[in-house]
Protein backbone atom coordinates (compact mmCIF):
# COMPACT_ATOMS: atom_id res chain seq x y z
CA UNK A 1 0.00 0.00 0.00
CA UNK A 2 1.80 3.35 -1.34
CA UNK A 3 1.58 6.66 1.13
CA UNK A 4 -1.09 7.85 -0.64
CA UNK A 5 -3.24 5.09 -0.18
CA UNK A 6 -2.51 4.92 3.47
CA UNK A 7 -2.98 8.41 4.53
CA UNK A 8 -6.49 8.02 2.92
CA UNK A 9 -7.46 4.84 4.96
CA UNK A 10 -5.79 6.72 7.90
CA UNK A 11 -8.33 9.73 7.38
CA UNK A 12 -11.16 7.67 7.43
CA UNK A 13 -10.78 5.67 9.89
CA UNK A 14 -10.14 9.28 12.36
CA UNK A 15 -13.24 10.25 10.47
CA UNK A 16 -15.42 7.12 11.73
CA UNK A 17 -13.81 7.05 15.16
CA UNK A 18 -14.81 11.01 15.38
CA UNK A 19 -18.38 9.89 14.47
CA UNK A 20 -18.52 7.28 16.74
CA UNK A 21 -17.32 9.41 19.32
CA UNK A 22 -19.91 12.41 18.94
CA UNK A 23 -23.44 10.08 17.88
CA UNK A 24 -23.58 9.58 21.40
CA UNK A 25 -22.91 6.97 24.72
CA UNK A 26 -23.50 3.00 24.19
CA UNK A 27 -27.67 2.53 24.80
CA UNK A 28 -28.07 -1.11 26.44
CA UNK A 29 -31.03 -3.19 24.68
CA UNK A 30 -34.07 -3.52 27.20
CA UNK A 31 -35.47 -6.93 26.30
CA UNK A 32 -39.16 -6.93 26.77
CA UNK A 33 -39.57 -10.15 28.88
CA UNK A 34 -43.16 -10.11 29.73
CA UNK A 35 -43.94 -10.18 26.16
CA UNK A 36 -42.96 -13.70 25.49
CA UNK A 37 -46.10 -14.35 27.75
CA UNK A 38 -48.37 -12.95 25.12
CA UNK A 39 -46.48 -14.73 22.00
CA UNK A 40 -45.06 -11.41 21.04
CA UNK A 41 -41.94 -12.66 20.41
CA UNK A 42 -39.33 -12.54 16.87
CA UNK A 43 -38.93 -15.04 14.43
CA UNK A 44 -36.46 -17.73 16.54
CA UNK A 45 -39.19 -17.41 19.58
CA UNK A 46 -36.88 -14.95 21.26
CA UNK A 47 -38.06 -11.78 23.08
CA UNK A 48 -38.33 -8.43 21.69
CA UNK A 49 -36.07 -5.50 22.59
CA UNK A 50 -35.37 -1.88 22.40
CA UNK A 51 -33.00 0.79 23.15
CA UNK A 52 -34.39 4.07 25.55
CA UNK A 53 -32.70 7.44 26.34
CA UNK A 54 -34.55 9.08 28.59
CA UNK A 55 -35.60 12.32 28.13
CA UNK A 56 -34.76 15.46 30.34
CA UNK A 57 -35.39 18.88 31.23
CA UNK A 58 -38.16 20.57 28.48
CA UNK A 59 -38.66 16.60 27.00
CA UNK A 60 -39.14 14.91 29.44
CA UNK A 61 -42.91 14.11 28.59
CA UNK A 62 -41.82 14.24 24.85
CA UNK A 63 -41.24 10.81 23.23
CA UNK A 64 -39.67 9.81 19.53
CA UNK A 65 -40.14 5.95 18.84
CA UNK A 66 -37.87 4.92 15.84
CA UNK A 67 -38.26 1.87 14.21
CA UNK A 68 -35.49 -0.05 12.94
CA UNK A 69 -35.61 -1.19 9.45
CA UNK A 70 -34.07 -4.32 7.83
CA UNK A 71 -36.46 -5.24 4.97
CA UNK A 72 -38.34 -8.58 5.07
CA UNK A 73 -38.85 -12.62 4.16
CA UNK A 74 -41.53 -13.26 2.18
CA UNK A 75 -41.17 -17.04 2.77
CA UNK A 76 -41.17 -19.72 4.93
CA UNK A 77 -37.35 -20.71 3.41
CA UNK A 78 -36.17 -16.43 3.51
CA UNK A 79 -37.78 -16.64 7.06
CA UNK A 80 -35.43 -19.81 8.17
CA UNK A 81 -32.37 -17.94 6.47
CA UNK A 82 -33.39 -14.80 8.58
CA UNK A 83 -34.16 -16.58 11.73
CA UNK A 84 -30.87 -17.39 13.08
CA UNK A 85 -29.54 -13.70 12.51
CA UNK A 86 -29.76 -10.17 14.21
CA UNK A 87 -33.06 -9.72 11.88
CA UNK A 88 -34.65 -12.73 13.27
CA UNK A 89 -33.16 -13.17 16.78
CA UNK A 90 -33.03 -10.88 19.77
CA UNK A 91 -30.43 -13.08 20.74
CA UNK A 92 -27.70 -12.67 18.19
CA UNK A 93 -28.38 -8.38 18.36
CA UNK A 94 -26.05 -5.96 19.57
CA UNK A 95 -26.79 -5.42 22.86
CA UNK A 96 -25.95 -1.61 22.95
CA UNK A 97 -25.89 1.08 20.39
CA UNK A 98 -25.50 4.29 19.77
CA UNK A 99 -28.17 7.07 18.19
CA UNK A 100 -27.29 10.16 15.85
CA UNK A 101 -29.47 12.26 14.22
CA UNK A 102 -33.25 12.16 14.62
CA UNK A 103 -32.46 10.00 17.79
CA UNK A 104 -28.68 12.07 18.71
CA UNK A 105 -28.57 13.36 22.12
CA UNK A 106 -26.52 16.48 21.15
CA UNK A 107 -28.22 20.20 21.27
CA UNK A 108 -26.30 21.61 18.27
CA UNK A 109 -26.95 18.31 15.89
CA UNK A 110 -30.67 17.76 17.08
CA UNK A 111 -31.77 20.74 18.65
CA UNK A 112 -35.37 20.26 18.56
CA UNK A 113 -35.28 16.13 19.58
CA UNK A 114 -32.38 15.96 21.64
CA UNK A 115 -34.07 15.86 24.75
CA UNK A 116 -36.73 14.12 24.45
CA UNK A 117 -37.48 10.34 25.27
CA UNK A 118 -35.62 8.41 22.69
CA UNK A 119 -36.52 4.72 21.37
CA UNK A 120 -35.30 2.62 19.09
CA UNK A 121 -37.29 -0.74 18.56
CA UNK A 122 -35.60 -3.28 17.23
CA UNK A 123 -36.62 -5.47 14.22
CA UNK A 124 -36.76 -9.34 14.11
CA UNK A 125 -40.52 -10.09 12.43
CA UNK A 126 -39.58 -9.46 8.62
CA UNK A 127 -42.99 -7.71 8.74
CA UNK A 128 -42.53 -4.72 9.30
CA UNK A 129 -44.27 -5.36 12.47
CA UNK A 130 -47.77 -6.46 11.42
CA UNK A 131 -47.60 -10.13 11.40
CA UNK A 132 -49.97 -11.62 13.73
CA UNK A 133 -49.97 -15.99 12.97
CA UNK A 134 -50.56 -18.34 16.23
CA UNK A 135 -49.79 -21.36 14.80
CA UNK A 136 -46.22 -22.62 14.92
CA UNK A 137 -44.91 -25.11 12.63
CA UNK A 138 -42.76 -27.56 14.70
CA UNK A 139 -40.14 -28.00 11.47
CA UNK A 140 -39.32 -24.95 10.83
CA UNK A 141 -39.95 -23.38 14.14
CA UNK A 142 -40.49 -20.33 12.89
CA UNK A 143 -43.13 -17.53 14.95
CA UNK A 144 -44.78 -14.92 13.01
CA UNK A 145 -45.60 -12.01 15.98
CA UNK A 146 -44.58 -8.79 14.42
CA UNK A 147 -48.03 -6.98 15.36
CA UNK A 148 -47.48 -8.28 19.06
CA UNK A 149 -44.23 -7.37 18.89
CA UNK A 150 -45.52 -4.08 17.86
CA UNK A 151 -48.05 -3.76 20.60
CA UNK A 152 -45.71 -5.02 23.54
CA UNK A 153 -43.31 -2.51 23.20
CA UNK A 154 -45.56 0.34 23.12
CA UNK A 155 -47.54 -0.94 25.75
CA UNK A 156 -43.88 -1.19 27.55
CA UNK A 157 -43.26 2.26 26.98
CA UNK A 158 -46.75 3.48 28.05
CA UNK A 159 -46.00 1.94 31.36
CA UNK A 160 -43.12 3.80 31.21
CA UNK A 161 -44.37 7.03 31.10
CA UNK A 162 -45.53 7.21 27.54
CA UNK A 163 -48.57 7.17 27.82
CA UNK A 164 -48.59 11.01 29.67
CA UNK A 165 -46.83 12.51 26.42
CA UNK A 166 -47.31 15.81 25.34
CA UNK A 167 -45.25 15.58 22.24
CA UNK A 168 -44.68 12.02 20.17
CA UNK A 169 -43.61 11.15 17.41
CA UNK A 170 -43.10 7.49 15.71
CA UNK A 171 -40.75 7.46 13.35
CA UNK A 172 -38.56 4.58 10.92
CA UNK A 173 -36.32 3.88 8.71
CA UNK A 174 -36.98 1.69 5.67
CA UNK A 175 -39.01 -1.23 6.79
CA UNK A 176 -39.06 0.58 9.93
CA UNK A 177 -40.43 3.77 7.58
CA UNK A 178 -42.82 1.72 6.50
CA UNK A 179 -44.34 0.30 9.75
CA UNK A 180 -44.44 3.81 10.77
CA UNK A 181 -46.42 4.56 7.70
CA UNK A 182 -48.77 1.36 9.21
CA UNK A 183 -48.95 2.22 12.51
CA UNK A 184 -49.11 6.14 12.60
CA UNK A 185 -53.12 5.83 13.26
CA UNK A 186 -52.80 3.48 15.56
CA UNK A 187 -49.78 4.88 17.32
CA UNK A 188 -51.80 8.40 17.90
CA UNK A 189 -55.28 6.34 19.20
CA UNK A 190 -53.14 5.65 22.18
CA UNK A 191 -51.72 8.74 23.50
CA UNK A 192 -53.69 11.68 25.07
CA UNK A 193 -55.83 13.15 23.15
CA UNK A 194 -54.22 16.99 24.15
CA UNK A 195 -50.74 15.20 22.40
CA UNK A 196 -49.44 16.32 19.89
CA UNK A 197 -48.87 13.26 17.65
CA UNK A 198 -47.00 12.75 14.25
CA UNK A 199 -45.52 10.42 12.10
CA UNK A 200 -41.86 10.94 9.84
CA UNK A 201 -40.83 7.74 7.73
CA UNK A 202 -37.05 8.58 6.24
CA UNK A 203 -36.82 5.67 3.05
CA UNK A 204 -39.96 4.20 4.12
CA UNK A 205 -42.42 5.08 1.05
CA UNK A 206 -42.41 2.19 -1.33
CA UNK A 207 -44.23 2.66 -4.41
CA UNK A 208 -46.24 0.68 -6.23
CA UNK A 209 -44.40 0.68 -9.33
CA UNK A 210 -43.68 -0.90 -12.81
CA UNK A 211 -39.98 -2.09 -13.21
CA UNK A 212 -38.14 -3.01 -15.90
CA UNK A 213 -40.09 -5.85 -17.62
CA UNK A 214 -43.25 -3.75 -17.49
CA UNK A 215 -44.73 -5.86 -14.61
CA UNK A 216 -44.58 -5.28 -10.82
CA UNK A 217 -42.45 -7.60 -9.08
CA UNK A 218 -43.05 -5.79 -6.09
CA UNK A 219 -46.55 -6.42 -5.93
CA UNK A 220 -46.41 -10.05 -5.49
CA UNK A 221 -43.18 -9.83 -3.46
CA UNK A 222 -45.32 -7.88 -0.64
CA UNK A 223 -48.52 -9.80 -1.55
CA UNK A 224 -45.99 -13.11 -0.62
CA UNK A 225 -45.07 -10.79 2.66
CA UNK A 226 -48.28 -10.37 4.06
CA UNK A 227 -49.57 -14.00 3.11
CA UNK A 228 -46.75 -15.76 5.09
CA UNK A 229 -46.87 -13.29 8.06
CA UNK A 230 -50.84 -13.24 8.60
CA UNK A 231 -50.42 -9.56 8.02
CA UNK A 232 -53.83 -8.50 6.31
CA UNK A 233 -55.84 -8.00 9.48
CA UNK A 234 -53.61 -5.95 10.91
CA UNK A 235 -53.42 -3.80 8.11
CA UNK A 236 -54.83 -0.58 8.39
CA UNK A 237 -58.68 -0.64 7.85
CA UNK A 238 -59.47 2.25 6.14
CA UNK A 239 -57.04 0.72 3.14
CA UNK A 240 -58.31 -2.96 3.24
CA UNK A 241 -62.24 -2.10 3.14
CA UNK A 242 -61.25 -0.10 -0.06
CA UNK A 243 -58.51 -3.03 -1.87
CA UNK A 244 -56.48 -5.94 -1.57
CA UNK A 245 -54.42 -6.42 1.40
CA UNK A 246 -51.31 -6.90 -0.20
CA UNK A 247 -51.73 -3.38 -2.01
CA UNK A 248 -51.69 -1.91 1.74
CA UNK A 249 -48.16 -2.78 1.99
CA UNK A 250 -47.93 0.38 -0.37
CA UNK A 251 -47.88 3.49 1.26
CA UNK A 252 -49.65 5.39 -1.65
CA UNK A 253 -52.68 3.52 -0.69
CA UNK A 254 -52.56 3.94 2.66
CA UNK A 255 -51.73 7.31 3.16
CA UNK A 256 -54.54 8.78 1.38
CA UNK A 257 -56.92 8.00 4.58
CA UNK A 258 -54.45 8.62 7.50
CA UNK A 259 -55.49 10.93 10.06
CA UNK A 260 -52.34 11.83 11.66
CA UNK A 261 -49.56 14.18 10.11
CA UNK A 262 -46.93 12.56 8.24
CA UNK A 263 -43.94 13.56 7.37
CA UNK A 264 -41.96 12.04 3.99
CA UNK A 265 -38.53 11.66 3.77
CA UNK A 266 -36.84 10.23 0.83
CA UNK A 267 -35.08 9.88 -2.33
CA UNK A 268 -36.55 10.53 -5.44
CA UNK A 269 -33.68 7.92 -6.39
CA UNK A 270 -33.93 5.73 -3.65
CA UNK A 271 -31.36 3.32 -4.13
CA UNK A 272 -32.75 0.23 -2.47
CA UNK A 273 -36.30 1.11 -5.07
CA UNK A 274 -33.89 1.68 -7.77
CA UNK A 275 -32.38 -1.83 -7.29
CA UNK A 276 -35.54 -3.81 -6.24
CA UNK A 277 -38.38 -2.31 -7.15
CA UNK A 278 -37.15 -1.05 -10.79
CA UNK A 279 -34.81 -3.68 -11.78
CA UNK A 280 -35.12 -6.38 -9.36
CA UNK A 281 -32.83 -9.29 -10.57
CA UNK A 282 -35.62 -11.72 -10.62
CA UNK A 283 -36.87 -9.93 -14.03
CA UNK A 284 -32.74 -8.91 -15.12
CA UNK A 285 -32.65 -11.75 -16.45
CA UNK A 286 -29.15 -11.10 -18.57
CA UNK A 287 -28.04 -9.47 -15.60
CA UNK A 288 -27.78 -6.06 -17.70
CA UNK A 289 -29.04 -3.77 -14.68
CA UNK A 290 -26.28 -5.19 -12.30
CA UNK A 291 -23.19 -2.81 -12.88
CA UNK A 292 -25.75 -0.02 -13.05
CA UNK A 293 -27.24 -0.75 -9.59
CA UNK A 294 -24.38 -0.75 -8.21
CA UNK A 295 -23.15 2.55 -9.86
CA UNK A 296 -25.06 4.84 -11.74
CA UNK A 297 -21.95 6.12 -13.73
CA UNK A 298 -22.13 2.77 -15.57
CA UNK A 299 -25.55 2.51 -16.58
CA UNK A 300 -26.38 3.25 -20.21
CA UNK A 301 -28.05 6.66 -21.63
CA UNK A 302 -31.32 4.35 -21.80
CA UNK A 303 -31.06 2.84 -18.65
CA UNK A 304 -30.32 6.52 -16.96
CA UNK A 305 -33.47 7.85 -18.64
CA UNK A 306 -35.50 4.55 -17.44
CA UNK A 307 -34.29 5.48 -13.40
CA UNK A 308 -35.45 9.09 -14.47
CA UNK A 309 -38.78 8.39 -15.53
CA UNK A 310 -38.35 5.85 -11.70
CA UNK A 311 -38.60 9.33 -10.29
CA UNK A 312 -41.43 10.27 -12.30
CA UNK A 313 -43.69 7.68 -11.24
CA UNK A 314 -42.35 7.60 -7.80
CA UNK A 315 -43.23 11.43 -7.44
CA UNK A 316 -46.71 10.32 -8.45
CA UNK A 317 -47.34 8.17 -5.76
CA UNK A 318 -46.47 11.11 -3.34
CA UNK A 319 -48.59 13.09 -5.09
CA UNK A 320 -51.75 10.53 -4.57
CA UNK A 321 -50.99 9.24 -0.87
CA UNK A 322 -50.22 12.96 0.14
CA UNK A 323 -52.27 14.77 -1.86
CA UNK A 324 -52.62 18.64 -0.89
CA UNK A 325 -53.15 18.18 2.78
CA UNK A 326 -51.95 21.12 5.28
CA UNK A 327 -51.02 18.75 7.38
CA UNK A 328 -48.61 16.39 5.41
CA UNK A 329 -44.81 17.64 5.35
CA UNK A 330 -42.62 15.86 2.60
CA UNK A 331 -38.65 16.29 1.95
CA UNK A 332 -37.85 14.51 -1.42
CA UNK A 333 -34.01 14.80 -2.64
CA UNK A 334 -31.86 13.48 -5.70
CA UNK A 335 -29.16 11.65 -3.45
CA UNK A 336 -28.95 8.19 -4.75
CA UNK A 337 -29.03 7.13 -0.73
CA UNK A 338 -32.13 5.23 1.18
CA UNK A 339 -32.42 5.89 4.88
CA UNK A 340 -30.82 9.69 5.52
CA UNK A 341 -32.45 10.92 9.02
CA UNK A 342 -30.28 8.30 11.38
CA UNK A 343 -26.45 9.69 10.84
CA UNK A 344 -25.38 12.77 11.79
CA UNK A 345 -23.75 13.42 8.76
CA UNK A 346 -27.02 13.52 6.80
CA UNK A 347 -29.73 15.04 9.14
CA UNK A 348 -27.90 18.62 10.28
CA UNK A 349 -24.35 18.19 10.06
CA UNK A 350 -22.95 21.22 8.08
CA UNK A 351 -22.25 19.47 4.59
CA UNK A 352 -25.97 17.39 4.81
CA UNK A 353 -28.39 17.65 1.48
CA UNK A 354 -30.57 20.30 1.87
CA UNK A 355 -33.76 20.77 -0.29
CA UNK A 356 -34.68 24.28 -1.15
CA UNK A 357 -31.83 25.15 1.52
CA UNK A 358 -33.29 23.36 4.47
CA UNK A 359 -31.68 20.38 6.16
CA UNK A 360 -33.27 17.48 6.74
CA UNK A 361 -33.71 18.45 10.96
CA UNK A 362 -34.54 21.84 10.31
CA UNK A 363 -37.91 20.89 7.92
CA UNK A 364 -39.10 18.24 10.08
CA UNK A 365 -38.86 20.17 12.75
CA UNK A 366 -40.26 23.26 11.52
CA UNK A 367 -42.82 20.84 10.36
CA UNK A 368 -43.10 19.39 14.12
CA UNK A 369 -43.95 22.30 15.24
CA UNK A 370 -45.79 24.24 13.18
CA UNK A 371 -43.33 26.63 12.81
CA UNK A 372 -43.83 26.21 9.01
CA UNK A 373 -44.96 23.92 6.45
CA UNK A 374 -42.67 21.97 4.18
CA UNK A 375 -43.01 20.31 1.04
CA UNK A 376 -40.34 20.01 -1.04
CA UNK A 377 -38.55 18.14 -3.52
CA UNK A 378 -35.26 18.98 -5.29
CA UNK A 379 -35.94 18.94 -9.23
CA UNK A 380 -32.89 17.28 -10.40
CA UNK A 381 -31.67 15.39 -13.56
CA UNK A 382 -29.11 12.16 -13.32
CA UNK A 383 -27.06 14.24 -15.39
CA UNK A 384 -26.63 16.86 -12.34
CA UNK A 385 -26.94 14.12 -9.53
CA UNK A 386 -23.99 11.78 -11.36
CA UNK A 387 -21.68 15.46 -11.32
CA UNK A 388 -22.23 15.62 -7.58
CA UNK A 389 -20.46 15.12 -4.20
CA UNK A 390 -20.15 12.22 -2.58
CA UNK A 391 -20.73 12.01 0.96
CA UNK A 392 -21.02 9.77 3.88
CA UNK A 393 -23.98 7.64 5.14
CA UNK A 394 -24.07 5.46 8.05
CA UNK A 395 -27.58 4.39 8.78
CA UNK A 396 -26.60 0.48 7.56
CA UNK A 397 -23.79 0.18 10.19
CA UNK A 398 -21.55 -0.17 6.98
CA UNK A 399 -19.74 2.78 5.61
CA UNK A 400 -21.10 3.28 2.04
CA UNK A 401 -21.26 6.71 0.02
CA UNK A 402 -24.03 7.86 -1.84
CA UNK A 403 -24.36 10.50 -4.73
CA UNK A 404 -26.05 13.40 -3.26
CA UNK A 405 -26.55 17.57 -4.03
Amino acid sequence: MDGSSLGKWLCLIVYILTLLKTEGASIPMTIVQAAVARGAVCLDGSPPGYHFEKGSGSGINNWLVHMEGGGWCESVESCVSRRDTYKGSSLKMEKTMGFSGILGSKQAANPDFYNWNRIKIRYCDGSSFTGDVEAVDPKTKLYFRGERIWQAVIDDLLAKGMRNARNAILSGCSAGGLAAILHCDKFQSLLPASARVKCVSDAGYFIHGTDISGGSRIESFFGQVVKTHGSAKHLPASCTSKTRPELCFFPQYVAQAMRTPLFIINSAYDSWQIKNILAPTAVDSKKEWKNCKLDLKKCSATQLQTVQNYRTQFLKAVNIGLGSSSSRGLWINSCYAHCQSGSVSTWLADKSPVVGNVKIGKAVGDWFYDRSAFEKSIALTLATLLASVLIPNHESRHLVYIYCH
